[in-house]
């Protein structure tokens, strides 16, 4: 943790949302004039789009069935724990692009599938914010959380987040829902090794629960909306949280337990903002009288 260079890590796994998260803190920024720098988790993938098919079927051949971008092996996890401690300590680092398709090779100038060259992150940024898989990742070997000033996790029950992945990579990706339930079934071993440890590491979860049937993920037609679910806002020390005024300025919302706040699906944004702002704010504000 840094006070003079804070960072932000929002972490959840394929298909959970975070995405949408980040853009919720890109208002916060923009609204509140903060120069952030930005790192995405792709980034730090070990192989490009060929190179991980080959990594895959090589280990196959070993008998590992489960070889996944979940997993630490697939990925430069010391390279992000490094980036979080050099920029803790000088505000600088590198990252990179991971390009996912046309419309962002025709951005960034590489093909799909492939990684940019690294680069220096910009200097004089205000604080590092990450979106990704690994945000507080622990293993034996590393702690990535322990960098972070404030850790965000985006956690969709199981079946919702099945769902939202199903959809998402059938209409931008072109994957068939069994090529998409073969990659779920792949990661899983490393989803509940590596991602789901992560959430105790946070210190707040957003967890979207549907209020609509999601038995059989696999066949849903859509994905259930913001009205069709709950948020469950999890925080893991609640000393200071002004319960009261959350419920005041959230209608429907309800305590589930001392720690937690269940509040509308169609009201996260609110949710957000008001609890994600005086944060990002105190993190700002704490770095201006150590400067």
């Amino acid at each position: 943790m840094s006070v003079k260079h804070p960072i932000i890590s929002v972490t959840g796994s394929s298909g959970a949302g975070t995405s949408s998260v980040k853009q919720t803190f890109e208002q916060i920024f923009r609204r509140e004039k903060i120069n952030a720098a930005f790192i995405e988790g792709d980034a730090f993938h070990r192989y490009d789009r060929a190179e991980m098919k080959a990594a895959m079927a090589e280990a196959s051949k070993k008998g590992n069935n489960h070889f996944s971008h979940f997993g630490p092996e697939a990925n430069l996890l010391a390279d992000l724990e490094d980036v979080f401690r050099t920029y803790g300590e000088t505000g600088t680092g590198r990252t990179r692009h991971y390009v996912h398709d046309e419309e962002e090779a025709a951005a960034l100038g590489s093909p799909p599938g492939t990684f940019t060259a690294w680069q220096d992150l910009p200097h004089g940024s205000d604080l590092l914010f990450y979106e990704g898989l690994h945000g507080a990742a622990v293993t034996d070997r590393l702690n990535v959380a322990r960098y972070a000033d404030l850790k965000i996790g985006v956690v969709p029950v199981i079946n919702l987040e099945w769902i939202q992945k199903i959809h998402r990579d059938r209409a931008s990706r072109g994957y068939t829902t069994e090529a998409v339930t073969d990659t779920i079934l792949r990661r899983m071993p490393d989803y509940v090794s590596y991602i789901c440890p992560q959430f105790t590491e946070t210190d707040i979860n957003f967890q979207r629960v549907p209020t609509v049937d999601t038995s059989n993920p696999f066949v849903a037609r859509w994905i259930p909306t913001p009205d069709e679910s709950m948020v469950v806002i999890r925080f893991r020390n609640p000393r200071g949280i002004d319960f009261p005024y959350l419920l005041a300025m959230i209608p429907g919302s309800f305590m589930s337990r001392a720690n937690s706040i269940v509040t509308p699906g169609n009201k996260l944004d609110l949710a957000m903002q008001l609890i994600l702002t005086p944060m990002i704010l105190r993190l700002i504000e704490r770095k201006r009288r150590a400067a």
